[in-house]
C-alpha cells in the first residue's frame, strides 16, 4: 500500500466520515519533510477551517505566552496505520493561520507541487482518533479522481465537503435514468443511443467559450484586453468544457451499457457475455477522455491568437515534428535572419513529455504552454537548460503549492503576450 493509498479505500474511509476536508498542500506545507532541521514541522490550517468546528477547539494552556492558544487531539493516518497525538497550534500575534504538527514526516516527504490533504471527521472513533488524514501525490491516480469526485475548481486552495458529495445524485442524473427506463420499457433503446453522440470537440470548446465570455462579459477572448488570459483558458478547458463533456459522456456511455446489459431478460448472462464489448466500452471512453483534454487545451489557445489578432500558423510539419503553433508562419520561421518568430507548443501535463520539444527549435526559442501545476523545479532547470520557456497561467505562477513563483524561467500567459509578442515581436500583431 505505501504512503499513498488507492482511491477504493479513501473511498471507504469517507463513507464513514460526516465531513471531510480537503487542502492542496503549498510548498511551505511538505518542504519541511525533505530539509533536515527545518524550522516549521507541519502545515498550515486556514482560519476559516479551524472556525469550522472541523478541529477541536484551542485553549491557552500556558499562562506565561497568553497569545499562544492549542490542543492536542489523535489523528488517525491510515496509509501508515498509526494513531498519533497531534497538535494544532495558533499564535494570535502572528495572523490567522493555525499551525498542524506532530505529522507521520515520511508521509509528507518526496511530494510533487500541488499534492493534496484529504481528512475526514469520523461518524465513529476509531480507539481515541475522530480525525483520519490522508496524503495524496498530484501525480496519482488517485488524486485525478479525487479531482473529479469533489469538482475541485482550478482555483481550488481548500474547503470542507459533506461526505455524500462524492455520490450524491445530481439532477440530469435523476433525468437521465427517468429517460433510459421509458426506452428500454418502450422498446426504443437503439434510438436513443443513436442519439447520444458525444459533441465534436470544437462544438464543445465553443459552448465552453461561450459561457465563460458571458460569465465575465467579455465580448472576445482578446489576451490584450483580459486581464489574465491563462486563468481564463485554464478555466475554459479545465473546469468549463470538462463540465460539460462529461455531462455528455454520462448520456452516451449509461446508454451504451444499458443496451447491452438491461435490454434481455437475464442481465446476469448478458454481462458475462458481454463482457468483451463491456471492456472496449471503456477503454475507448478513457482513450477519448485522454485524448480531448489537450485538443481542448490547443482550441482555447488558438482562440487566445485569433481574438488577439496575433499572426500564427497551426500543426504543421516542421523538422519531422508537429508543433502546436508556430508564430508567424513557417516560411518565416525558415529565414534564419528573421528574428521575430518563435514556436509555441502546449501540453495539459508535461511528465517527461516536454523533451521532444527539442527537435522542434530550427531557428527560433520555443515557449512551452501547460496548465499543469505539477512541475518539478529539476523539471524547470532542465527545461532552461535547453532553451525551453515554460509558460503558466497567472495564477500558477503566483500559487503557494506550485513551485512556479520564483522560477525566472517560467513566465505567465499575461508576460507572454505583452512582453514576447507585443513588445518584443510587433511584426506577429496584425494591422488594424
Amino acid at each position: 500500500m505505501g504512503f499513498h493509498p488507492e482511491w477504493s479505500e479513501i473511498a471507504a474511509w469517507i463513507a464513514r466520515s460526516e465531513r471531510i476536508f480537503v487542502k492542496k498542500l503549498s510548498r511551505n506545507d511538505c518542504s519541511w519533510a525533505d530539509h533536515p532541521g527545518s524550522h516549521q514541522s507541519g502545515i498550515y490550517i486556514p482560519s476559516a477551517i479551524q472556525e469550522s468546528g472541523f478541529f477541536p477547539e484551542l485553549g491557552n494552556t500556558n499562562p506565561d505566552k497568553p497569545h499562544v492558544y492549542d490542543t492536542f487531539f489523535e489523528t488517525l493516518w491510515p496509509a501508515s496505520g498509526e494513531i498519533r497525538q497531534s497538535r494544532l497550534k495558533h499564535y494570535s500575534n502572528k495572523g490567522r493561520e493555525f499551525h498542524f504538527t506532530r505529522l507521520p514526516k515520511e508521509q509528507f516527504s518526496g511530494l510533487s507541487p500541488a499534492s493534496l490533504l484529504l481528512g475526514g471527521l469520523l461518524n465513529v472513533p476509531v480507539e481515541s482518533a475522530r480525525h483520519w488524514f490522508i496524503v495524496v501525490d498530484s501525480v496519482s491516480e488517485a488524486a485525478e479522481i479525487i479531482e473529479s469526485a469533489f469538482s475541485l475548481q482550478t482555483d481550488f486552495h481548500f474547503d470542507l465537503f459533506a461526505s455524500n458529495v462524492v455520490n450524491s445524485a445530481l439532477d440530469e442524473e435523476a433525468t437521465l435514468i427517468a429517460e433510459l427506463t421509458a426506452a428500454l420499457r418502450d422498446g426504443s433503446i437503439d434510438t436513443y443511443i443513436a442519439r447520444q453522440d458525444l459533441p465534436r470537440p470544437e462544438q464543445l470548446a465553443a459552448q465552453a467559450q461561450t459561457e465563460w465570455l458571458a460569465q465575465h462579459r467579455h465580448g472576445s477572448l482578446d489576451p490584450f484586453a483580459i486581464d489574465a488570459p491563462g486563468d481564463a483558458v485554464m478555466r475554459i478547458s479545465r473546469d468549463i468544457e470538462y463540465a460539460l463533456y462529461k455531462r455528455a459522456e454520462l448520456r452516451q456511455r449509461a446508454a451504451q451499457v444499458a443496451g447491452l446489459l438491461l435490454r434481455g431478460k437475464d442481465p446476469v448472462s448478458d454481462l458475462v457475455r458481454g463482457f468483451g464489448q463491456l471492456d472496449g466500452l471503456f477503454l475507448s471512453a478513457a482513450q477519448t477522455r485522454k485524448s480531448r483534454a489537450g485538443r481542448s487545451f490547443e482550441q482555447h489557445v488558438q482562440r487566445l491568437l485569433v481574438d488577439g489578432r496575433i499572426r500564427h500558423q497551426a500543426q504543421v510539419v516542421l523538422g519531422g515534428r508537429r508543433p502546436d503553433f508556430v508564430l508567424p508562419d513557417v516560411a518565416t520561421l525558415n529565414r534564419a535572419q528573421n528574428r521575430e518568430t518563435l514556436i509555441l507548443s502546449l501540453k495539459t501535463t508535461l511528465r517527461e513529455r516536454w523533451k521532444q520539444l527539442g527537435l522542434e527549435r530550427p531557428h527560433a526559442p520555443v515557449f512551452l504552454a501547460t496548465v499543469d501545476d505539477r512541475v518539478s523545479t529539476e523539471a524547470i532547470e532542465e527545461m532552461a537548460r535547453n532553451g525551453i520557456v515554460l509558460v503558466v497561467p497567472e495564477s500558477l505562477k503566483k500559487s503557494k503549492e506550485a513551485v512556479y513563483e520564483t522560477q525566472m524561467q517560467v513566465i505567465s500567459f499575461r508576460h507572454f503576450f505583452d512582453q514576447e509578442i507585443r513588445a518584443r515581436r510587433p511584426a506577429l500583431l496584425l494591422a488594424g
